[in-house]
């Protein structure tokens, strides 16, 4: 079983993201904002809650944030009392706000500019308690070429950063939660849902986003 690929968008290309990133940084540095996170603030908001209620999750868990962008759920974590954190990121425009963001914020927080899709290159960073990933995994799939070969790629460098005891968990907004088990099948099986809002249209329920937790097939 297979799901459908998406349509292609500059949203998956890297140039997009550096030329976004470069704004955000002139404008972090003009005005101190740190930019949009991008899709669903409440999405990281959910995310950072369902960690902390997990009692067997300690606060020097080692946590990776896949695609971290300006790095602000790293902050929030860092702000929490979570000692253990690395950002990655392909585009160095983004590694570049992050690092800026965390150090006038005092806040310890590893970034790392690194692809997704050099899977080798990824094994280096070694294995994390917590794999992160928001909207990351989305913005790979809208890829204008290949995109197939590298949500493939991305599968196999998430499931080398993991042990049989870590977790991965991804939120969405352009994938279902039975897409992403079925995409993810084989390596990784769901552990739980994060709920997410719901809404109902034409008789039909939804979520305009999904928040899975997953783990070691």
């Amino acid at each position: 079983m297979s799901v459908e690929e998406l349509n292609g968008s500059e949203l998956g290309t890297k140039d997009y993201w550096e030329q976004a990133y470069e704004r955000e940084i002139k404008n972090y540095k003009n005005h101190g904002d740190v930019g949009e996170i991008w899709f669903d603030e409440d999405s990281q908001i959910r995310v950072i809650n369902w960690i902390m209620k997990q009692d067997d999750i300690k606060d020097d868990v080692r946590v990776v944030d896949l695609g971290c962008g300006n790095g602000m759920l790293l902050v929030e974590l860092a702000r929490e009392g979570y000692t253990n954190l690395m950002g990655i990121d392909y585009s160095p425009k983004a590694v570049e706000l992050a690092q800026n963001i965390a150090k006038d914020q005092e806040l310890n927080i590893n970034y790392e500019v690194a692809d997704l899709m050099n899977v080798e290159s990824c094994k280096s960073l070694g294995i994390f308690g917590i794999v992160h990933d928001k909207g990351t995994y989305d913005a790979i799939s809208l890829c204008p070429e290949n995109p197939k070969q590298k949500r493939e790629l991305y599968i196999d460098a998430v499931v080398n950063m993991m042990d049989d005891n870590s977790l991965f968990i991804i939120t969405s907004c352009n994938w279902t939660e039975d897409e992403l088990i079925t995409s993810f099948d084989g390596k990784l099986v769901k552990k739980c849902s994060i709920p997410t809002p719901m809404f109902k249209f034409g008789g039909k329920v939804g979520s305009v986003v999904t928040s899975i937790v997953l783990k070691k097939v």
